[in-house]
């Protein structure tokens, strides 16, 4: 008798490994397209039921019906892109579509997504990595790489606070702490080694691109920001 499988994930896997993907590929590079169909004919409970070499004909073969997941190249002759999957996805919108691109990740990958495709993965990805991916996109998830997640990640948190000062050259920024500290224009002029008048002028611009009026303005500015010691 078998054991009987408790732990949640255990059972998942199981329940995928006795279940069989039929999957449609897509690409028109025969080679690529060979080196896909052998990657996953040597995959137990992956069955390439198709292929398709064009836009148009993977339109047609996926209105025959019984595909488990599409896996589509992005780059395709005719229809092809986000056109297509949005084309796919109107027609037949419960049809997992796994994007396998030559673009890198952060180009169309978003885009893809938002079009309905459930997963993107890059050509220079792993075998192992396709599999997966498929595999859980049969399943109802969404898959995309750890990188594109973090990346992600990094566009949906809060934007940091931008502060006037990054917005000065370095020269300005100098001039700024140097005012924050008390010197005066001629000192400045002196430590720099340029006149009192150039001083004047990175003054005048400090002023004008941190919208401040007065030079105790950017003293107390600096000192707010602690930009002088």
């Amino acid at each position: 008798m078998l054991p009987l499988i408790t732990n949640p994930v255990a059972l998942q896997y199981h329940q995928q490994m006795r279940q069989s993907y039929r999957v449609l590929v897509a690409d028109d590079h025969p080679i690529v397209l060979e080196g896909i169909k052998q990657i996953l004919g040597e995959t137990p409970n992956i069955i390439i039921g198709g292929d398709a070499r064009t836009g148009e004909e993977v339109l047609s073969k996926v209105r025959q019906g019984g595909w488990d997941v599409l896996v589509l190249d992005f780059s395709m002759p005719g229809l092809h892109g986000l056109n297509l999957i949005r084309q796919i996805k109107r027609e037949n919108p419960k049809l997992p579509v796994l994007i396998l691109s030559m673009y890198a990740e952060d180009q169309f990958a978003v885009e893809s997504l938002k079009r309905g495709a459930s997963g993107y993965i890059t050509k220079e990805s792993a075998p192992g990595e396709l599999v997966k991916a498929i595999r859980k996109v049969c399943a109802g998830g969404t898959y995309i790489s750890a990188q594109l997640a973090e990346n992600l990640a990094e566009n949906l948190a809060p934007p940091q606070e931008q502060f006037t000062h990054h917005t000065l050259s370095g020269r300005e920024h100098e001039v700024l702490c140097r005012i924050g500290e008390g010197q005066s224009l001629t000192d400045i002029a002196e430590a720099l080694a340029i006149s009192v008048k150039t001083v004047s002028t990175y003054r005048a611009r400090v002023l004008d691109k941190m919208r401040l009026k007065s030079t105790a303005d950017l003293i107390r500015y600096a000192l707010q920001h602690r930009l002088v010691k």
